[in-house]
């Protein structure tokens, strides 16, 4: 494929052109040329899209999602999970190994990844730290890294007994292999549907306290600072996450860790009506936690952004709230969202930041550099352009968000990735 895209504004901070409007000559899935677009490529033999003063930036990488299938098809695939990324910007998908059968042999992450190469974006699954994910006996995790395993985790399980954790984390460090782990402690929110707050006492919902969260946090940095090992915290929800989290970071501990959208765009407050489409895992708090949040993505401590994009069926969710699944669909909306909610000193440079070049620092991939020879996983995104999201443009199985049927503000534009070129 070649193609000239002209007039776009480049969001990269590794690029030596950050900030001005460029045209860039994909060729063969490489950037072979950028110039400014006063001093425009004009061969008119190739390929032209007008990105008309458009975003673009490395192609956006999801950390975090649940893409459903072996197992659970029925509510999403890798195909449809794909096409929902795409629509949504992300040209990289890290999937968990919340599966059935669990993704935690050798010969399933091959699966995943076979399955992926006929696909027009990257999927690197993650697999699971201990069988079955029932936090117990620890799988043969350097035979999942060997078959290009990009990390561990039980999913949205929390692993309770810390000398798994502590074995888990030593084993790791011998080849490099990150845990992530989702911090609750499952005893402090047995029948818990909600935060702990004025809305659960108002709601009369059992609440989930922060602490159950802060505590399996403390219990990890300990332990990773014991092991001088790595330890990445996956979507933290709360100011006292927050906190703990700076302090380990200037204690030079290696901590990293991410933020799902929904905890930085909604708060415990959008319970109200009872929509099962906001309960979630770990679930939405005050607007307190979600300022320290925002506070948290600005000054660093937080490294990325994470869509945790959880597919629910209608049989899941169309029930009493006692009885709802937790999840909600976000590959779609999560650019769109963050635009729309986001604080004014949060800016494409944080995006990008959050979105692209630190989820494949910390998964120790290849960074995505807008510049000459470097490879073309690009998104072209524009913060003004208004659009439908209803059922016919959803491009997930399900239907589980609780912004269908919204117009919204912000729109991917197109994507470039395996040398394709697709527009939105």
């Amino acid at each position: 494929m070649k193609i000239l895209i002209t007039n776009a504004i480049i969001c990269d901070p590794q690029s030596a052109f950050n900030g001005k409007k460029c045209d860039l000559l994909i060729n063969n899935g490489f950037i072979e040329d950028i110039t400014l677009s006063t001093k425009s490529i004009t061969d008119k033999t190739i390929k032209q899209f007008d990105a008309n003063g458009a975003n673009i930036s490395g192609g956006w990488f999801d950390m975090r999602a649940a893409l459903r299938e072996p197992g659970f098809e029925f509510k999403e695939d890798l195909t449809s999970a794909a096409n929902a990324a795409i629509a949504g910007g992300f040209t990289s998908i890290a999937c968990i190994p919340s599966t059935q059968p669990t993704i935690q042999t050798k010969a399933d992450i091959e699966y995943v990844l076979n399955k992926a190469e006929k696909l027009s974006i990257h999927i690197f699954p993650y697999g699971a730290i201990t069988k079955n994910r029932e936090g117990m006996d620890m799988n043969e995790l350097f035979d999942m890294h060997q078959a290009g395993a990009v990390g561990f985790t039980d999913g949205n399980r929390s692993i309770a007994d810390a000398g798994v954790m502590l074995r888990a984390i030593m084993y790791g460090k011998i080849f490099g292999g990150l845990l992530l782990n989702h911090c609750e402690d499952a005893n402090l929110t047995v029948g818990g549907n909600m935060h702990e707050g004025e809305m659960s006492t108002s709601l009369g919902l059992k609440g989930i306290t922060n602490i159950a969260e802060e505590l399996i946090i403390t219990r990890d940095i300990e332990l990773a600072k014991y092991a001088d090992a790595a330890i990445h915290i996956s979507h933290i929800s709360s100011k006292g996450s927050v906190d703990i989290i700076r302090k380990a970071k200037k204690q030079n501990i290696k901590v990293t860790c991410d933020v799902a959208v929904a905890n930085l765009i909604f708060t415990d407050e959008s319970l109200v009506d009872f929509d099962s489409n906001f309960k979630l895992t770990p679930p939405l708090r005050s607007k307190a936690d979600q300022k320290a949040l925002w506070d948290g993505l600005i000054d660093g401590t937080i490294d990325c952004i994470v869509t945790d994009h959880h597919p629910q069926d209608i049989e899941h969710k169309d029930v009493e709230f006692d009885y709802a699944a937790q999840g909600m669909i976000m590959l779609q909306t999560a650019y769109s969202l963050l635009n729309m909610h986001a604080p004014k000193n949060f800016d494409n440079n944080i995006l990008v930041q959050t979105l692209s070049i630190n989820p494949r620092k910390i998964l120790k991939l290849n960074a995505i550099k807008i510049e000459k020879g470097a490879k073309a996983e690009l998104t072209i995104f524009n913060a003004k352009t208004k659009w439908m999201y209803d059922v016919k443009s959803n491009q997930s199985k399900s239907k589980n968000s609780p912004v269908l049927n919204t117009e919204l503000t912000g729109k991917v534009i197109a994507i470039i990735n395996k040398d394709k070129f697709i527009k939105i």
